[in-house]
């Protein structure tokens, strides 16, 4: 069954509830589902009426060739106008991004995601939140913030360096390393790499396996690793993040940098 997330006609996330398990799916597909407050406004919508119908899994997925290429120079380039506007889109897209991270770690029941293409910049945090995290051999992670200028956010600050280490954590972003599947799995960022039938045959075999537990058990253990307090201490660590995203946007060598990444990507 298909459901409007928001009521608007032109929702960015598809939400079908289907067999006890909920499937989001971002739609921003020309975009690469590049984030802007509204694509995580109705992301946020959708878990939210996950949780409602009682789904004993959510399934993240893309229906574009990438999961997303995080945050939408465009977005910020349209809201340049003035330091003040721009830092109250900045405000309002990080903000927006780090509450969809925390419904996603309180979602009660696991937590699926299907990777496909690039996952840059703060969509890597989408995939942090997440459970088992099926990619397909395209998928990739970067993150590109010392490139642009920009701070880290989207948990590559707040989260990875606990997933895979802080020294392993520095090195990516201190270089804008490029972490290919294969690395992905390594590092523990995916669970299982899609074989010949593609990451949809993958989260069905996990969709399956988890229809046969008892979902008080699987409740019990999403909640022991994530329980209020750990998301608490999380959401202050995201919130530093923000803070630290905003002191830079507005900085003149960061929009410089925009601008150049706008314009090698009209020419590209």
């Amino acid at each position: 069954m298909s459901l409007a997330v928001t009521g608007a006609a032109a929702s960015l996330v598809g939400l079908e509830l289907d067999g006890g398990h909920a499937r989001l799916t971002l739609t921003r597909a020309r975009r690469h589902n590049a984030l802007v407050p509204e694509l995580l406004g109705d992301l946020r919508a959708a878990i939210a009426v996950a949780r409602q119908s009682g789904a004993r899994a959510l399934v993240l997925g893309s229906s574009a060739r990438s999961f997303s290429i995080g945050g939408d120079i465009a977005g910020f380039l349209a809201h340049a106008g003035s330091a003040g506007e721009l830092n109250a889109y900045a405000a309002d897209l990080v903000g927006e991004l780090n509450g969809a991270i925390l419904d996603l770690l309180a979602f009660p029941m696991p937590v699926l995601t299907a990777l496909n293409g690039p996952v840059t910049g703060g969509s890597t945090g989408l995939v942090l939140a997440s459970d088992l995290v099926a990619a397909d051999p395209s998928a990739f992670f970067q993150p590109y913030y010392v490139d642009m200028g920009f701070a880290p956010d989207g948990g590559w600050t707040a989260l990875l360096p606990d997933r895979i280490g802080t020294g392993a954590a520095l090195s990516i972003q201190y270089l804008n390393r490029r972490i290919s599947a294969d690395e992905a799995l390594r590092l523990g960022l995916v669970s299982e790499l899609a074989g010949p039938g593609g990451v949809e045959a993958v989260i069905a075999g996990w969709l399956a396996a988890l229809a046969a537990k008892d979902p008080r058990s699987l409740a019990a253990t999403r909640a022991g690793v994530w329980p209020p307090e750990q998301i608490s201490a999380v959401a202050v660590r995201l919130e530093a993040e923000r803070q630290r995203f905003l002191a830079l946007v507005t900085h003149p060598d960061t929009l410089t940098r925009m601008r150049d990444f706008a314009a090698g990507s009209a020419r590209a």
